[in-house]
């Protein structure tokens, strides 16, 4: 279950030597996975628990730079215990030229505890499709 965002790449987005700053990369990553939490999980689900990073692993793979067009797409790779395993990866969107690839440990918290719980089947269920294993 695959979820996309584009963004376009402005001038407040790059470092000194005018590519993509690699702290907005990480920014995006949060972005699109909050944007996808927020997009298929119910109101109840939302109130009932929160996301926290663990872990990230980021692989750069090219630049962008001022005006391109990004490709974001995200899945849940695996969910195991609290543990959930996003992937991230981004694009540029006019050359298909691959940019980055994430993998972040994300832990699920009770949202009125902040302690650690298991991922539900209805969570599993929202984000991963059993039938592609």
């Amino acid at each position: 279950m695959t979820f996309e965002m584009t963004r376009e790449v402005t001038k407040d987005d790059l470092d000194d030597l005018d590519h993509v700053n690699n702290v907005r990369y990480v920014q995006w990553i949060q972005d699109i996975s909050k944007e996808h939490w927020q997009s298929y999980a119910s109101e109840s689900l939302r109130t009932q628990a929160i996301w926290v990073v663990k872990q990230h692993l980021i692989e750069y793979k090219n630049s962008a730079k001022l005006g391109d067009t990004i490709k974001m797409s995200t899945y849940i790779k695996k969910s195991e215990g609290a543990i959930s395993t996003r992937v991230v990866e981004m694009y540029d969107r006019e050359t298909n030229v691959p940019l980055l690839r994430s993998e972040t440990e994300w832990c699920l918290l009770n949202a009125s505890s902040l302690r650690p719980m298991r991922i539900s089947e209805e969570i599993r269920s929202v984000f991963i499709d059993e039938s592609s294993k």
